[in-house]
């Protein structure tokens, strides 16, 4: 099956449908185009997301099956219950985003190179300023320790990347962030392919049609636009 390529010059461009993905690589649905904001939030919302390394196209994927957590289903594990009691870390949102995502780009001690290249931080930083991308902070003593960043759309959050600098400063930032999705009234969190560690929060697979119809519901929600800019409690 060839790959269809995006016009870079035509930023609402439908993308092909989820079910022409490639099987090998798995998912992999177009390439090229742009990273406009425009594009990426169809992108969103049509169960697509990009990914690829510096040097290549830009890369369009919907794998099947795909990982996803409803947030009241989110499994915290006692160790972690514990030191969310200690309150060790300060918990923050949308105060830190570029210091975020330029940290969840440095490359990682078990793979080369970072996926997350200069043109994906400068696009996300724009869909931050939107109003579409978000941070989630774990502060210790008034630094930046760990986090996640992703996208939201309707009542779903795109989970995208997380780091840690100190142990389960990450895992406090999600286990936090997903108390406040609940809260919010959102029902969906994207966590695109499987890995143990998302699992261990309870994160499930289930099929590409689903995920889609899910989105065609969800995404479709009024969010409360007002959720992230209210003081935490």
């Amino acid at each position: 099956m060839k790959l269809e390529v995006l016009d870079p010059n035509n930023p609402s461009q439908l993308f092909p449908a989820t079910n022409t993905a490639l099987n090998d690589p798995e998912g992999l649905l177009a390439a090229g185009g742009c990273l406009s904001p425009i594009r990426l939030i169809n992108a969103y919302r049509q169960g697509v997301f990009p990914w690829y390394s510096a040097n290549e196209p830009i890369l369009w994927w919907s794998p099947n099956p795909r990982l996803v957590v409803a947030p009241e289903q989110i499994k915290i594990s006692r160790s972690l219950a514990k030191t969310m009691r200690q309150q060790k870390f300060e918990f923050k949102l949308d105060t830190a985003f570029s210091e975020v995502i330029t940290a969840c780009a440095q490359p990682r001690t078990y793979a080369e190179g970072t996926w997350i290249t200069d043109e994906m931080l400068q696009a996300y930083n724009t869909l931050h300023k939107l109003g579409f991308a978000h941070s989630a902070e774990a502060w210790y003593q008034n630094e930046l320790v760990g986090g996640l960043y992703g996208v939201a759309i309707g009542q779903v959050f795109f989970g995208e990347s997380m780091f840690h600098i100190k142990t389960d400063a990450s895992k406090v930032a999600f286990a936090h962030l997903s108390q406040h999705l609940h809260t919010w009234d959102y029902k969906l969190i994207d966590c695109q392919i499987y890995s143990p560690h998302l699992a261990s929060f309870g994160a499930q697979e289930i099929t590409r049609d689903t995920f889609i119809q899910h989105l065609k519901t969800h995404c479709s929600m009024l969010p409360n636009k007002n959720a992230w800019k209210q003081p935490l409690r």
